[in-house]
C-alpha cells in the first residue's frame, strides 16, 4: 500500500509546476511576464515617439507663424488716360487690383494700409486699402482705382520727358500692411507685409506690363 502512494506522489504536480509547464510550454513563467513587460515597454516607446512626431509636425506646420504678401496683382484697364510727352505731363486712373496671399491656418486681419506710388522717387499718386482679412490659406483680393497725375515738381524733367516719347513710363510702389495672424482663435501674433513693387505703363497700349514685386 505504502509503494503506491509513493508511486502516485509527484513532487512537480504537488507545487503546480505540471501545470504550469503544461500551459506554457516548459517554459518559466517569470520569463513569460518579463517578455510581455518587454513588449509592453515597446508599445509604449512607439506610441511617445509617435505623439512627440505629430506634436512636431503639428508646430511646424499648423501652428508656424508666416508673413502673409501684399503685392499689386494687375490692372486690367486705365480710365481718363492722358498722356502728354511734348509737355510733358500724365494724368490717367489705373483700376489696380491688390492681393493679400495668407498662407497661413488661421485668418490674417489687417489694419488701413497706404499704396504708395513713385516715378523715381517722386511721388506721383497714392490709394488706401481698407482694413479687413484674409482667409486662412487664401488669397484676398481687392479692386481700387488709383489716380497717377504728375506733380509740378517734374514739369522741366528731361528723364519724364524722354520716357513718356519712348511709350514706356516706370513706376514703382511701396507699402507696410500691419496686422495679426490668428490660429485655432487663441493664438496671435503680429505680423507686417512689405510691399515692394516695380512695373511700366505701356502708353501706346494703355496697358500695365512687366510688373515685379518682392
Amino acid at each position: 500500500m505504502a509503494d503506491k502512494n509513493q508511486q502516485a506522489y509527484h513532487p512537480a504536480a504537488a507545487n503546480g509546476y505540471s501545470r504550469n509547464d503544461a500551459e506554457t510550454g516548459g517554459v518559466d513563467p517569470r520569463e513569460l511576464r518579463r517578455q510581455k513587460q518587454k513588449k509592453w515597454a515597446l508599445y509604449i516607446i512607439a506610441f511617445v515617439i509617435f505623439q512627440t512626431g505629430i506634436i512636431v509636425l503639428f508646430t511646424f506646420t499648423v501652428m508656424k507663424f508666416r508673413t502673409p504678401k501684399f503685392r499689386v496683382r494687375n490692372s486690367k484697364s486705365f480710365d481718363n488716360f492722358n498722356v502728354q510727352p511734348a509737355t510733358p505731363s500724365f494724368n490717367m486712373r489705373m483700376n489696380a487690383q491688390f492681393g493679400v496671399k495668407n498662407t497661413n491656418f488661421g485668418p490674417f486681419k489687417y489694419s488701413n494700409t497706404t499704396v504708395t506710388f513713385y516715378y523715381k522717387g517722386t511721388e506721383v499718386g497714392s490709394t488706401t486699402v481698407r482694413k479687413s482679412k484674409a482667409n486662412f490659406r487664401s488669397t484676398k483680393k481687392v479692386n481700387i482705382p488709383v489716380d497717377l497725375v504728375m506733380p509740378t515738381t517734374l514739369a522741366s524733367s528731361a528723364d519724364l520727358k524722354s520716357d513718356l516719347t519712348s511709350g514706356i513710363l516706370p513706376l514703382t510702389c511701396q507699402a507696410k500692411m500691419n496686422g495679426k495672424v490668428e490660429i485655432m482663435f487663441i493664438f496671435k501674433k503680429k505680423r507686417t507685409a512689405n510691399m515692394n513693387c516695380t512695373m511700366e505703363v505701356d502708353i501706346p497700349t494703355e496697358s500695365l506690363k512687366n510688373l515685379k514685386c518682392k
